[in-house]
């Protein structure tokens, strides 16, 4: 199978990718990111990917440039607090779908599908509702129980490790937490 892997860091594609090559699927890597902040942080997953994908020898396709103004457009006044991550999903998996069609794959899906972070049945819907639209098959995976192996072969190759989901909301949020849990 042809298939676009939307991507969203190195470690959390590692054991997904490695997973689908050992079925046998064609795969190029996609890189569309436009919520993850600030521009270092961004920076910083985008290369660990492009290591990633040197190392495992694939396709890396970027579809865009830093998008903190796109991302806060589309999450920002107006948008219900709750429904931030659904917004985030489908502007991600949105520009992937398109993209797997205008390169004629068969297929894409997301390493998004990894994190026991994410929600697993949101994705799921937004992909196969862009899947009927676009024209190209979303393959839903819980490859949940691959994160641990993936996050410790990461590690092993040196890949750069993220502390938060890579959107502003997740880093405030990340930071508020640590604070709520100190002692006084």
């Amino acid at each position: 199978m042809r298939l676009l892997f939307h991507c969203c860091c190195g470690p959390c594609s590692l054991a997904a990718v490695e997973s689908l090559c050992a079925e046998g699927a064609d795969l190029t890597l996609f890189w569309h990111n436009p919520n993850i902040h600030p521009f270092t942080e961004y920076r910083s997953r985008l290369e660990s990917l492009r290591t990633f994908a040197e190392h495992k020898k694939l396709p890396l396709e970027v579809g865009g440039e830093y998008g903190l103004y796109g991302f806060i457009e589309q999450v920002g006044p107006g948008t219900e607090f709750g429904t931030r991550c659904k917004a985030c999903y489908r502007m991600r998996l949105e520009k992937t779908a398109a993209r797997a069609a205008e390169l004629g794959l068969e297929a894409f899906s997301t390493s998004l599908l990894i994190s026991p972070h994410q929600e697993q049945e949101t994705i799921r819907r937004i992909g196969e509702e862009l899947a009927e639209r676009y024209g190209v098959a979303f393959l839903y995976r819980d490859f949940r129980p691959l994160f641990r192996e993936g996050q410790a072969k990461a590690r092993e190759l040196g890949l750069y490790m993220q502390k938060y989901c890579g959107c502003i909301f997740s880093e405030a949020d990340r930071y508020a937490a640590k604070k709520a849990v100190r002692p006084r």
